[in-house]
């Protein structure tokens, strides 16, 4: 692989169109980047620059938010449409971990932070195929409905803004999946759909990881800009994140992946703490 490094890899997987092309793509450079790694020759960070936003397959139609149907959980057209919108959050968050990488190749970091984020990669595309075999199962697939149109927004909103970056996307988006994901586990358990349960189980304790690497890395660079990381990530929530933080939380996973009950209450719906 000569020549190659990390933030062209990463360029590379945005810029592919199909989900499951996109996600092997994914899986083959994160194997490539940890195999040098191993080898004692890690490939070249790089610099890039990344499309704004990512390719995307023609379908799903993207609509905005209040355009998409809602789908009674009960039913299984219900369940097929849950695991459409996982499916759809899980392809964004690929992007999103890769698009840290590319965007950001400039800004100095430790190694560790490229380990994180193509591992969180890797692991976000594991998770879109396993919800994927589970839609086919049911006689769906990626792109028979309609999605979230807003999913990027977030990634545009903080292009050129590393700690806004991860403020929002590991420690806002991610952790509001955290506090999701269990009651989504119940409807399928009670349908009865063992291998959704074990797929969506598997995401719940992987984002645990991405939500701490977040956490992790805005602290480290708090700490390099010597700035109070709970007045900084308020800061920049409140400039980036449209909307107020929903309770309730999962605060056990949340402290798990290092997130304390006083970097999320003070912006929740309804809270007066300031």
């Amino acid at each position: 692989m000569s020549g190659t490094t990390l933030t062209g890899m990463a360029t590379e997987v945005l810029t592919t169109a199909d989900g499951r092309e996109k996600t092997a793509l994914s899986r083959r450079h994160a194997a490539a980047w940890f195999a040098a790694r191993a080898a004692g020759d890690p490939l070249p960070v790089g610099t890039a620059t990344p499309p704004l936003r990512p390719a995307r397959p023609e379908k799903p139609a993207l609509l905005s938010p209040r355009d998409v149907p809602r789908r009674r959980p009960g039913t299984p057209e219900g369940r097929i449409a849950l695991l459409h919108a996982v499916a759809h959050i899980e392809l964004n968050a690929v992007d999103l971990h890769w698009d840290v990488i590319a965007r950001f190749g400039h800004v100095p970091m430790p190694m560790g932070f490229y380990d994180d984020w193509v591992k969180a990669a890797d692991e976000e595309s594991k998770h879109f195929n396993l919800v994927c075999d589970c839609l086919e199962r049911m006689g769906s697939h990626y792109g028979a409905l309609p999605a979230h149109a807003g999913m990027w927004r977030a990634a545009e909103d903080t292009a050129e803004d590393l700690m806004g970056r991860l403020a929002v996307v590991p420690m806002v988006l991610e952790a509001r999946g955290l506090d999701v994901t269990p009651g989504m586990i119940e409807i399928f358990r009670k349908a009865g759909d063992d291998r959704a349960v074990a797929a969506l189980e598997v995401i719940y304790g992987e984002e645990v990881g991405h939500v701490a690497y977040g956490s992790k890395w805005f602290h480290f660079l708090c700490g390099r800009h010597e700035k109070d990381p709970k007045e900084v990530f308020h800061a920049l929530v409140r400039k980036y994140f449209h909307g107020a933080l929903k309770p309730p939380f999962n605060e056990e996973k949340r402290a798990e992946a290092g997130l304390p009950p006083d970097f999320y209450w003070p912006l929740a719906e309804g809270s007066n703490i300031r």
